[in-house]
């Protein structure tokens, strides 16, 4: 289980990098992201957020329930979407905060798997919204960057003030 980098570590903000070999060392990433997401407990992982800038993702929104949800996605992009829909997200590089999101209800996206296979996949609900959480961690974003200015800084406040009270105890 790694360590996960919180707000405002400046790994979060940078544009994590394409993946250009699968080897051990990647496999050995994407297992240690597994473990560090099921014990947080999350419903999905970017590499940024262990502190290692490449374009990798996990995603399991049966939070460990099920081995089979497991996704893993390499140099993911989003290629299509449509719809909308509102619901709340947190992140767990900000904890202690949440806030209504509006997000596409429906994406496809692209990628390379572990096998160095091309694939899409078709998501909808919470799955595509994860899928968007977590590529918008690969380009140095977090979610509370789409919200409007004063809830962006209302929850800014919010995380802060938590985060020094967690920090005393």
């Amino acid at each position: 289980v790694r360590e996960i980098k919180r707000f405002p570590e400046t790994v979060l903000r940078k544009k994590a990098e394409p993946v250009t070999e699968i080897d051990g060392e990647m496999r050995h990433l994407v297992d240690d992201m597994i473990e560090t997401m099921h014990s947080a407990p999350g419903v999905g992982l970017a590499a940024p957020q262990i502190g290692i800038s490449l374009q990798v993702i996990v995603i399991d929104t049966s939070v460990g329930e099920d081995p089979d949800a497991v996704l893993v996605l390499l140099n993911p992009e989003i290629v299509s979407q449509s719809g909308s829909s509102l619901m709340e997200e947190g992140c767990l590089s900000v904890p202690w905060v949440a806030a209504e999101l509006e997000r596409f209800e429906k994406v496809t996206i692209s990628g390379i798997n572990l096998q160095g296979e091309e694939v899409e996949i078709e998501a909808e609900g919470l799955m595509a919204r994860v899928f968007q959480h977590e590529i918008d961690h690969l380009n140095g974003s977090l979610y509370w960057d789409r919200l409007g200015k004063i809830k962006k800084e209302q929850l800014k406040r919010e995380y802060k003030k938590m985060k020094s009270e967690m920090e005393t105890d």
